[in-house]
């Protein structure tokens, strides 16, 4: 267990040493850039079986991340929705949430009272990865000239784990010098004791550990982790 407790505490460390991007460079180039938000919509921020307070903690700083690049030019915004069907097969691991026509589905408030939301691009999916069964990337193939992803939202070893590594590995398949950014700030995941996980019949779910690990697993595969993007 030694090995365990000394990877903990680096992990503890790599964590605290997470830099801050500018803004500045990232966006030098605004039109190379774009932001890819996973599941920031109401079951997952605000109601229904699968929402969470800790996950509705990243909308603020993901709308001042929006509304930077969108002054600095920056209009690439694809906003990635969980919109199940009413029979998802993927309810056999989660409670039927986010169904097709229901509030849960939509978009959090915040993001709907941007002046620009109506100019952000809007894909559904029916699963926990944005690049399956999805117009992500056919989206992608149409800006060719993009070659910087901001990948953000919940949950962090969930949609946001395929989210970014969908990219990461789609780059490095076909030879593209993509750059792969996931800014801590703007990624969270829920987190459910043991004892309350036994209560319902569901797996525990540490949320800080988790969230810590799979952001370490995106670094190991190439993707750049960072604290904020200010």
């Amino acid at each position: 267990m030694k090995e365990y407790k000394e990877f903990l505490n680096y992990l503890e460390n790599w964590m605290q040493s997470l830099k801050i991007l500018s803004a500045g460079d990232v966006l030098a180039q605004p039109n190379k850039t774009a932001i890819i938000s996973a599941d920031v919509i109401n079951g997952f921020c605000k109601f229904g079986p699968l929402a969470s307070q800790r996950v509705a903690t990243i909308i603020d700083p993901i709308v001042k991340l929006f509304k930077t690049s969108w002054e600095a030019g920056c209009h690439n915004i694809v906003l990635m929705q969980d919109t199940h069907e009413p029979n998802a097969v993927e309810f056999d691991s989660f409670p039927p949430h986010c169904i097709r026509g229901t509030a849960e589905a939509e978009a959090v408030d915040e993001f709907k009272k941007l002046p620009f939301f109506d100019q952000m691009i809007i894909i559904k999916k029916n699963s926990i990865n944005s690049g399956l069964n999805t117009e992500l990337d056919q989206w992608i193939a149409k800006h060719p000239q993009v070659n910087t992803f901001i990948a953000v939202g919940d949950c962090t070893d969930l949609c946001v784990y395929q989210l970014a590594m969908h990219l990461r590995l789609s780059a490095n398949a076909t030879q593209r010098n993509w750059h792969v950014i996931v800014p801590e700030d703007c990624v969270e995941t829920y987190s459910s004791t043991v004892e309350s996980a036994k209560e319902i019949g569901a797996f525990p779910h540490p949320g800080n550990l988790l969230h810590y690990l799979f952001l370490y697993h995106m670094a190991l595969n190439g993707i750049e982790l960072v604290k904020s993007i200010t």
